[in-house]
């Protein structure tokens, strides 16, 4: 107990969104909406913990020993070499669950954060990168761990065994919309509809589409002629959204719908939320397009990944 910090520690992690269209398993983008997670060693038998969820997954993840922010935080407690104590863990989320802007990314990062946060001297023993390492190893995907941990725009890939992740600033404009459908979809589910092998043709497609992509988010529109239209071609997918239409028949048909109106939308990570990519004076006619039972908003690009907070926020 005394190599821990005795008080409570927190930290925030915002929401991702993965692909982006043609950038499968490789891009990711950090949102400004957060969930805020706090620790507490308590006086209790090592090992147990009481977990406390307010927000997003009230009543619907477990609060005991299973739950991901919890197994998060033993896994990096281990890494550390620290065993591990009794805890209190509070979750105040605002990321909604099975949606696909990276719940369980957000999770996994948070615990790792924790831990980190909780062995002295505070935030030390692992750089982001480090700990985004060691979250790609548990999700097994680090497209949305990496926004998750590094913040902004970050390209993530795995060779030699390990995960590695570069992370890129995001222009001022454009501005970034999700369209968020009620009902979740189980990312097991949505893999589960990809084939084992695409045409060779439609993965040269993706690399040409995903290194512009980047090119327009990077620069913006003050620095691309015809940006918008640009954007809208590097937003194409051949890789994943129609094998997935199945799953998501309203958010695919939304993505359809808008596309042909020239905006460049996509399926948030395995869906079904949709993203929309656009100039500022196109934010109310996107978000006016939400389907009945949907929630729409304008989100800013998180710029800082997994912030520690001091005192816990």
């Amino acid at each position: 107990m005394a190599d821990l910090v005795a008080g409570p520690v927190g930290v925030r992690v915002p929401a991702s969104s993965a692909n982006l269209g043609p950038g499968y398993d490789a891009l990711g983008l950090a949102l400004a909406l957060h969930d805020h997670v706090t620790a507490e060693v308590v006086d209790a038998p090592a090992g147990s913990v009481h977990v406390e969820v307010v927000g997003e997954g009230t009543g619907s993840v477990p609060t005991d020993e299973s739950h991901l922010v919890h197994r998060a935080l033993l896994r990096g407690l281990d890494v550390l070499g620290v065993t591990a104590p009794a805890l209190a863990l509070r979750c105040r989320n605002a990321v909604p669950h099975g949606r696909g802007l990276g719940s369980s990314s957000a999770a996994i990062v948070a615990g790792l954060g924790l831990a980190r946060a909780l062995v002295p001297p505070a935030g030390e023993h692992w750089s982001d990168l480090d700990l985004f390492r060691v979250a790609a190893e548990i999700e097994g995907h680090p497209d949305n761990v990496a926004p998750a941990a590094l913040g902004g725009l970050t390209v993530a890939w795995a060779s030699g065994g390990t995960h590695d992740a570069v992370r890129l600033e995001v222009a001022p404009e454009p501005v970034f919309v999700v369209l968020v459908p009620p009902e979740p979809l189980a990312t097991v589910v949505a893999r589960g509809l990809l084939p084992a092998d695409v045409p060779h043709a439609d993965a040269a497609h993706a690399a040409g589409r995903a290194a512009l992509l980047v090119a327009c988010l990077g620069t913006g529109p003050a620095g691309i002629d015809d940006w918008r239209g640009r954007v809208l071609a590097a937003t194409e997918d051949r890789l994943h959204q129609s094998y997935r239409a199945p799953a998501m028949p309203e958010s695919i048909d939304l993505v359809d719908r808008l596309r042909a109106d020239g905006v460049a939308a996509v399926v948030s990570g395995a869906g079904p939320t949709v993203l929309a990519v656009v100039e500022p004076g196109e934010v109310e006619a996107v978000v006016a397009t939400s389907p009945d039972g949907w929630w729409a908003r304008r989100l800013e690009v998180d710029g800082a990944g997994l912030v520690t907070t001091v005192p816990p926020e």
